[in-house]
C-alpha cells in the first residue's frame, strides 16, 4: 500500500508560529538565542526544500550511482561538521571521514545483504540520512570527548609513557570513555521508545495513515541499525584518532590550538 500525506507551504508557516515561541523564549530569559533560532529555521527550510527537490529527482532517475554520490556528499560534510566540534583533536578530519564511509557502508550493505530493504534509492537515500546524520554525531561527541580527556589528563598519560606503557595503553581509558559518550545518547533514546517519546519514523509514518504494526516494525528496524552505525562509527574514529595525540616515538605532542 503507498502511503502520502500533503503538506501546504500554508501549514509550513503556520508552524513558524512554534519558532517564534522559542524566540520569544529566548529574549525573555536572556537567552541571547534569538539569532541562532531565525538562523536555524531559515536554514533549515532552505536546506530541507533544496534536498526534497533533489531527493525527487534521483528518485525518478532511479539509479544507485546517484544515491552514491548523494551519500558521499553526506558523509563529506558530515565528515567537516563533525571536525569543527573536535577542535582539541589533531588531524581530526579523516579518522572523521572514514569512519562515517565505514558506518555508512556497513549498515547499508546489512540491511540489503541482510533483504530487510531493497538496493533502490526510495530506501537508500533515507536510511543513508539517517545513519551519516546519526553516525556524525556519535563520531563528534566521541572527539569532543576524547579531545577534553586528553587534554585533561596529560600528566597522567606522560606518566603512564614514562613507566613504559605505549601510546594505546596510556590513552585506553579515555578511549574507552569517549567511545561510551558517542553512543550512550542513542542507547539511551532506544531503552525510551514507546514509553516517553515517539521516534520520528513512526510518527511520520502514523500521521500518514500507515498501520500502527508496520510502523513500529520499520522503527524497530531503523533503531537497531542506528545502534551499529552509531558504535561503528564512534569505534573507528576514536581508533584512529588518538593516534594523533602521539609522535612516532610514542610521545604526548602538544596540545592543539
Amino acid at each position: 500500500m503507498t502511503i502520502s500525506i500533503q503538506v501546504s507551504l500554508g501549514q509550513v508557516a503556520a508552524a513558524l508560529a512554534l519558532v517564534a515561541i522559542a524566540a520569544a523564549i529566548s529574549f525573555w530569559r536572556r537567552a541571547d538565542l534569538e539569532r541562532d533560532i531565525a538562523t536555524a529555521a531559515a536554514r533549515s527550510f532552505v536546506q530541507l526544500t533544496a534536498i526534497g527537490y533533489a531527493i525527487k529527482l534521483i528518485f525518478e532517475a532511479d539509479t544507485i550511482w546517484l544515491v552514491l554520490a548523494l551519500l558521499a556528499v553526506m558523509v563529506m560534510f558530515g565528515a567537516i561538521t563533525a571536525r569543527s566540534r573536535a577542535k582539541k583533536v589533531p588531524g581530526a578530519f579523516w579518522p572523521l571521514l572514514i569512519a562515517l564511509t565505514v558506518a555508512a557502508a556497513t549498515t547499508l550493505g546489512l540491511v540489503v545483504a541482510l533483504g530487510i530493504f531493497d538496493p533502490t534509492p526510495r530506501y537508500l537515500v533515507p536510511v543513508g540520512g539517517m545513519v551519516i546524520g546519526n553516525a556524525m554525531t556519535a563520531s563528534a561527541v566521541a572527539l569532543n570527548r576524547l579531545g577534553d580527556e586528553m587534554s585533561e589528563s596529560r600528566a597522567a598519560i606522560e606518566a603512564t609513557l614514562a613507566l613504559g606503557a605505549t601510546s594505546r595503553q596510556a590513552a585506553a581509558p579515555f578511549v574507552r570513555r569517549a567511545l561510551r559518550s558517542g553512543t550512550i545518547t542513542l542507547v539511551d533514546s532506544t531503552k525510551t521508545a514507546g514509553l516517553i517519546f515517539f521516534p520520528g519514523t513512526m510518527v511520520g509514518m502514523l500521521l500518514a495513515g500507515a498501520d500502527p504494526t508496520d510502523a513500529v516494525r520499520l522503527q524497530l528496524i531503523l533503531l537497531y541499525a542506528l545502534l551499529g552505525s552509531v558504535a561503528i562509527a564512534a569505534l573507528v574514529a576514536t581508533a584512529l584518532a588518538y593516534r594523533n595525540f602521539f609522535t612516532p616515538a610514542q610521545q604526548l605532542r602538544e596540545p592543539v590550538g
